[in-house]
């Protein structure tokens, strides 16, 4: 009967035992959830991440610096930076230094005079072209001698069929008829000095310098049938002309 009693009084105090030994667990739990406000509960939801700040957008990156040069820099708009339209320069004539032809004329040609035995009475005049591009003869040599106030006719027959052209160093001919062979001239005469003048293209008016030609020592007699051939490309047809 007294052992009974015993067990009895053992198993209540264990029961009472475990009992406030779940009441101070329960008791910890909720001190420490309450503790600092710093305690979660296991139904609690999860702390959510505050959102991360959105980095700022890069700036656009600075234009590289022009290379540096000697010529300064452009301002103003395309259309004031343009020149200004110029009228077109007028055409100049051709010179010798351009190397197009020119008008065979004393600045540019040596003239020789020398008198013919055959045919007699005859002057054979020789112009080379000095000058470094090529020369036209126009026409026919506009001579005078001495103080000749006008200047010979032509002999029409000795027309050639194009304009004699000299390169540099070439030379054309043209010859003189100096007097009448019969002696039937009038007004015959002896000069000692003689001037060459050259033809433009129009034929009508001498243009450029002129040439003097030495003559014989003696000078030249001439009458009133003096006459002038054309300008040829070679010799033998100002002597036949």
């Amino acid at each position: 009967m007294r052992t009974a009693r015993t067990s009895r009084t053992r198993l209540l105090a264990a029961v009472a035992t475990a009992a406030l030994a779940a009441l101070t667990l329960t008791a910890c739990n909720d001190d420490a959830g309450d503790a600092g406000g710093k305690g979660t509960s296991a139904n609690s939801p999860a702390p959510t991440a505050p959102p991360a700040a959105s980095a700022p957008a890069p700036a656009a990156p600075a234009p590289a610096p022009a290379p540096a040069t000697g010529a300064p820099a452009q301002t103003g708009s395309p259309a004031s930076a343009k020149p200004s339209a110029k009228a077109p320069a007028a055409p100049k004539p051709p010179s010798p230094a351009d190397g197009k032809a020119v008008t065979c004329e004393g600045s540019v040609t040596k003239t020789v005079a020398a008198p013919l035995t055959r045919p007699v009475n005859h002057l054979l005049l020789t112009v080379t072209n000095t000058g470094s591009a090529p020369c036209y003869l126009y026409g026919y040599p506009a001579v005078r001698f001495g103080e000749a106030q006008s200047v010979p006719p032509v002999i029409e027959d000795s027309k050639p069929q194009a304009v004699v052209t000299l390169k540099p160093g070439e030379s054309g001919y043209a010859s003189v008829n100096l007097s009448a062979t019969d002696g039937s001239g009038a007004h015959g005469r002896t000069e000692t000095s003689l001037a060459v003048y050259f033809h433009g293209p129009s034929g009508n008016e001498s243009v450029g310098a002129g040439s003097n030609p030495s003559l014989p020592a003696k000078g030249l007699y001439i009458d009133d049938s003096l006459k002038v051939g054309y300008w040829q490309q070679s010799m033998d047809d100002a002597v036949t002309s």
